[in-house]
Formats: structure tokens, sequence, C-alpha cells
């Protein structure tokens, strides 16, 4: 049995994480097997892709794939916002529609490897499928229906999966292991090295509705299939908007935990009473027809302690989660893949899968998933006023930039760095016009440290 289920790597989940670095390292010429506990398709939410994935989808040879899958074609992102909204601060002047109301253009920034003005809205379980059986055509061993329980690190030289095949308990040699698990977090779980977020602790409830009327609920007609965030009056809570086809939209409401638990038991009567605090998005919801049945999403945000050690590299989901205010999981599943992927490959060609090989990705890692930390963090801290940076010709681009996902290369964006001074300001001055108008989740990556 060693000897049928012994692989350079094996790649735990099937997800966009582990189908996309499965597709590298085999196109590397390693031998790379993937075991994904479902049997694709399977239902899964997270449906808006960023421009940041364009470029690993062509460099893996799947983006022809993406293309002629007819998904929705995604051109921007926009904002909505309730009415009462509070006056501008000195230095800022709000667009003509006020606070809160803003769109963006991805074609609007020139984006290194882009070569279009368009991402996608996705169906996960169609897009999923598309990637995993790519990887398969690309030499990648796939096991579909088979879960990894766990995995033997006791010879860090050879670790072995541990799973279950046909009924019996299989374990599988490899020389690494990559840990895809998603927010199940297998190997970060099993080392004991996750760490619960400690402000971020958002819920969500969700479904698709049929026949929205997109354009009722958009400011310009002609954005109406873009992604749409409505800010909702309750505090810290939004409702994200995506295209899944011409007529089916994904709808779903975010809040802190305290506020989801008393109504956990009702997810129904809960979105639609958090939704009724927007009557025109209510009233387009209530014309359109429902097609599933309302699930919540928890536990939104986390990290780890360590995300690569010997023979192991943890991508994707299975390394951090942040709340999805901004599209970023499918972005750092398939980016991380594909720094990783680097490493991996540099590792094997050195013959050597020691820790010390997987820096670059860590530290490359960190430094992205760190902006895109602080950027949501910034976005509950301002609240509508967030905007106001998007509208503000000094800080439009570096906006855009980090909207498109890109946040890997290059120094971190002005735009950032002033939003943190704002908030700064603000907060030190108790006669400030917005002093009692910030969002109350104070959170920093710096301080979080995890990895």
């Amino acid at each position: 049995m060693s000897e049928t289920y012994d692989y350079d790597v094996g790649v735990i989940g099937g997800g966009p994480a582990g189908s996309t670095v499965a597709s590298y390292l085999a196109t590397a010429g390693l031998r790379v097997a993937v075991f994904e506990g479902q049997v694709f398709p399977r239902e899964h939410v997270g449906e808006s892709l960023v421009p940041a994935v364009m470029p690993v989808l062509r460099e893996i040879g799947a983006l022809d794939k993406i293309d002629a899958a007819g998904f929705p074609r995604k051109y921007g992102a926009a904002w909505t916002a309730a009415d009462d909204r509070a006056a501008a601060p000195a230095g800022f002047q709000a667009n003509s529609h006020g606070w809160g109301v803003a769109e963006i253009a991805y074609q609007e920034r020139e984006q290194r490897g882009v070569d279009r003005e368009y991402t996608f809205h996705v169906d996960r379980g169609k897009f999923d499928q598309i990637l995993l059986k790519h990887a398969e055509e690309l030499g990648a061993k796939v096991f579909q229906g088979v879960r990894v329980n766990g995995v033997d690190f006791s010879d860090a030289r050879r670790p072995r999966l541990l799973a279950r095949i046909g009924g019996q308990q299989v374990a599988v040699p490899v020389r690494m292991v990559v840990d895809a698990s998603g927010r199940g977090t297998l190997v970060g779980s099993q080392l004991k090295v996750k760490v619960p977020d400690p402000v971020f602790d958002q819920y969500a409830v969700h479904t698709w509705f049929e026949g929205l009327d997109r354009a009722s609920v958009a400011r310009r007609p002609e954005d109406a299939d873009y992604i749409h965030v409505h800010f909702l009056p309750q505090e810290n809570t939004w409702v994200w908007q995506i295209p899944i086809t011409d007529t089916i939209t994904s709808v779903g409401v975010v809040t802190q935990k305290a506020r989801f638990k008393a109504a956990k038991d009702d997810l129904e009567s809960y979105f639609w009473d958090s939704v009724a605090t927007r009557p025109e998005l209510l009233g387009a919801l209530k014309n359109a027809t429902r097609l599933r049945p309302f699930k919540s999403e928890g536990d939104y945000s986390y990290g780890m302690r360590k995300i690569a050690d010997d023979g192991l590299v943890l991508i994707g989901d299975a390394a951090r989660f942040v709340d999805p205010i901004f599209s970023s999981g499918v972005s750092v599943a398939m980016n991380s893949a594909r720094l990783a992927a680097k490493d991996i490959v540099a590792a094997a060609s050195a013959g050597d899968f020691g820790a010390g090989r997987f820096a670059t990705y860590v530290s490359t890692l960190r430094r992205g998933v760190n902006i895109w930390y602080d950027f949501i963090s910034m976005y509950y801290r301002l609240n509508v006023l967030f905007t106001a940076f998007i509208d503000d010709p000094r800080y439009r681009i570096d906006m855009i930039r980090m909207l498109q996902g890109d946040v890997y290369d290059g120094d971190v964006p002005h735009a950032l760095i002033a939003m943190k001074e704002l908030v700064e300001a603000v907060e030190a001055d108790p006669t400030h016009l917005w002093h009692g108008k910030l969002g109350d989740l104070k959170a920093s990556s710096s301080a979080l440290a995890l990895f």
C-alpha cells in the first residue's frame, strides 16, 4: 500500500487552494495527490472573485475554462448606505449622493498580469469542480469522497496522511503535506496552533434569490451587476449582493456574534428583520423568489501561530481567514497556493522540505494578508466614511489596488496609512465631528501577529 499511495506532496482539500497548488506542482513534474472529503460539485459560499485571481488562473492554464463556463462578468464594486449619514469631517467632500455611496471599476487601474477589465461572479460548486478537474488533467491524482482525519508527523521526512479509503483506514506516506482543508483547519487544529481572532467574530445568514431587480437597488443602473455592499444602520452589519447568473443573486447579512446569537434559531426572521432596515432592498427581495434555505456561516476570523514547518505548509483558509467583506477568500486561497508552490518546487529540487525552505512564502503571505486585515479593520472603524476614501482622488487608485486584491507586492498602500491616521486623530479628539461615530471593532494585524 505504501507504494500505491507514495507521493511527493499530499494535499488535504480540493477547493480553490488545494486544486491550485496541485496544478502548479503537477505542472512542475511533482507527484501530487489531492484528498477531498466531499464529492464535487458541492454548495459553497463565497461567490465573487477579485482580479488578483486572474493571473493565477492564467498561470495554471485554467482561465479559458473559466471563460467558457459562462459565469457573469464582474466589472466592479458598489456601496450603498441608509439615509441617516453623518456630516463630513474636514478635508473630505461627500459626492453628490452623500457618504456611504460609491462605485469603483476595476479597469480604472492597470494590474500586472490582468489583461481584461472584469473578473467573475461564480457558482462555487461549478467553479471549484472546474479547478479540481483541471488539476487532475494536469497529472494530479484526485481522490474525492476520501476524508483525511489527521496526519502522522512522527517522521518529519515522511509524514503520513491518515485517511479512509474504501472503508479502510489507510496511512498515505508523502514527502510533504499541504493543508488546504479550508475552515476545517485540519492540521492547524491537530497541532493546536489555531487562534480565534479576538475582534472579528462575524456571522452570516445567506441564501439565493431568483428574479431580484438589481437595478432597483443600484444607484446607477449600469452598475446593477457589480458586487454590492449595502450598509445597514445597525452597528457592524452589512449585506452582500452577488450575481450568480443573469437571474440568480446571492444575498447575505453579516453581523457580529452577539447580535446573531439571539436569533440563531430563527435565521429567516433575523435575515428579514435586518434587511427591513433598508426598505428599498426589502421591497426588491420580497418581489424575488428565494431558491435555497437560509444558511449560517460562523467562526469567520482566525489565524495560525505557524503556517509552515518541516514537511508542512498551510494555505488558504487553512492558514488564515478574515471577514469576507472584500471577497478576499478565493483570492487568498489561490495566491497562497501560487506562493507556496514556488517554494515547494524549489524544496523538492533541493531534496529538502525543512521549514526554512518556506520562509519566502510565509513572509509574503503575511504581508499580503495583513494588508487585507488592516483594510477590513478600517472599513469597520470608519463605517460609511470608508467610501470617502474611494471618492477622494488622493486615495482612489490605492483603494482600487486593495479592492483588486493586489496586496502581495510593494509597500503598504498610502490610502491604508491615511485611514489609520484619520482614525487615530478622531479617537484623540473628543470634540471631533466623528468622535462618536467610529465603529467599535478595534483590530490590528500587527497586534494579532499570528504568523
